[in-house]
C-alpha cells in the first residue's frame, strides 16, 4: 500500500509525527508541490493508492492521469481543491476533516478583534522602542481603545466555529446576532437569529464564518458596506473571497468602517498589489487561525482515521458520496 502527502509542511513542519499514516503503508511526504503544475502532482502521486492534499489542486486532469488512486484525504475542512465530481465518477471517496479547528479558529477571530480594540502589539513595540521611558505621563496610548461590553457582534455562518465565537463574545458582555440558513436550538441559546439586512444595520462588529459558495462570493462589497453602521468592524478568518477587497479598502480609507482584522485574502500568499496592504486600520495575518499544534494534531489523527475507515470498507467524512 502506497500513500503520498503532496504538501505536508504546513500540517507538520517538524513538530508532529507522521506515524499514524506510516502505520498504513509505504508513505512518501512532500513538503510542497507546485499548485500551478499538474504534472508535478501526477509525477509525485505515481502509483500511490491513498493521496493526501491540503492546498495542492487535484483537478480532473490529475485524477484521470493517476488511475491507481483509490482514496483522497484532504488535510483540512475545505475541499474545493479537489474535483469531487470527477472523483465520484471514478469511485474515489474524498474525505475531509470536518471539526478540527473549532477552538483555534474561534479563538483567533476574537484575538483579531481584541487586537483592533487594544493594539497590543503596536503598544508593546512602542514600549520596547523607548517611548514609555521617555513619556511625560505614567501612561499613553497611540490609538483609541475600545471596550466590547454592551456592543453587538453579528456572526454570518453559525456552525460550530460561529457558535463557539458567540459563546466567547457573550462572556465578554456582547450581544450576539447570527445569520445562518439552518437555525438550530443550540444556536438560539447563544444568539438571536436575524436576516442579513438586519445584521448589517445592527452589528458593531461583523464576523464571517460561512462557507464560500458562488452565491456569497464578494458578499462584503460597497453595497453591503453601505448598509453597515458607520464605524463598524469587520473580522474575516473564513475565506478571503467572501470580501471584495477593493471595496473594503475604500471603506477603511474613507472611515466608513473603523477597522478590519483579516486572516485570509482572495489570493494566498497575498499579492504585493493587494489594496488591503495599504488600507487604514487593517490587521492582516498569514492564514494561521487553524495552525496551533493542537489543531494540526487533530488533523493528523482524523486523516489517519479516515484512511483506516476506508481500508476497513466503511469510509467516513466523505464529501462526495
Amino acid at each position: 500500500m502506497k500513500l503520498v502527502v503532496l504538501d505536508g509542511y504546513t500540517e507538520n513542519p517538524g513538530d508532529l509525527s507522521w506515524a499514524p499514516l506510516e502505520a498504513l503503508g509505504e508513505l512518501t511526504v512532500w513538503d510542497r508541490t507546485d499548485p500551478n503544475d499538474p504534472r508535478a502532482a501526477i509525477e509525485r502521486i505515481g502509483d500511490a493508492e491513498l493521496v493526501f492534499t491540503n492546498k495542492t489542486p487535484l483537478p480532473r486532469t490529475v485524477l484521470e492521469a493517476c488511475p491507481s488512486i483509490r482514496f483522497i484525504g484532504v488535510l483540512a475542512t475545505g475541499y474545493n481543491v479537489v474535483d469531487v465530481a470527477c472523483a465520484r465518477e471514478r469511485g474515489i471517496p474524498v474525505c475531509n476533516v470536518p471539526a478540527y479547528g473549532t477552538a483555534s479558529v474561534s479563538q483567533f477571530s476574537i484575538a483579531l478583534l481584541l487586537e483592533i480594540c487594544h493594539h497590543i502589539g503596536r503598544h508593546s513595540d512602542s514600549v520596547h522602542a523607548g517611548n514609555w521611558a521617555k513619556s511625560a505621563d505614567w501612561c499613553y496610548w497611540d490609538y483609541p481603545l475600545i471596550e466590547l461590553e454592551g456592543k453587538t457582534l453579528g456572526i454570518i455562518g453559525f456552525g460550530r466555529i460561529g457558535r463557539q465565537e458567540g459563546r466567547i463574545a457573550r462572556a465578554l458582555g456582547m450581544e450576539v446576532l447570527a445569520c445562518d440558513p439552518c437555525p438550530c436550538a443550540e444556536g438560539r441559546e447563544i444568539a438571536e437569529y436575524v436576516s442579513l439586512d438586519e445584521l448589517w444595520s445592527r452589528a458593531d462588529v461583523i464576523s464571517l464564518h460561512c462557507n464560500l459558495t458562488p452565491e456569497n462570493t464578494g458578499m462584503i462589497n460597497a453595497e453591503t458596506i453601505a448598509k453597515m453602521k458607520d464605524g463598524a468592524i469587520l473580522i474575516n478568518n473564513a475565506r478571503g473571497q467572501l470580501v471584495n477587497e477593493r471595496d473594503l479598502a475604500d471603506a477603511l480609507n474613507s472611515g466608513k468602517l473603523a477597522a478590519a482584522g483579516l486572516d485570509v485574502v482572495s489570493t494566498e500568499p497575498i499579492r504585493p498589489d493587494n489594496p488591503l496592504l495599504t488600507a487604514k486600520n487593517c490587521i492582516l495575518t498569514p492564514h494561521i487561525s487553524w495552525a496551533p499544534k493542537e489543531s494540526r494534531r487533530r488533523i493528523m489523527d482524523c486523516s489517519a482515521a479516515n484512511a483506516r475507515a476506508f481500508l476497513a470498507g466503511s469510509p467516513q467524512n466523505v464529501v462526495n458520496p
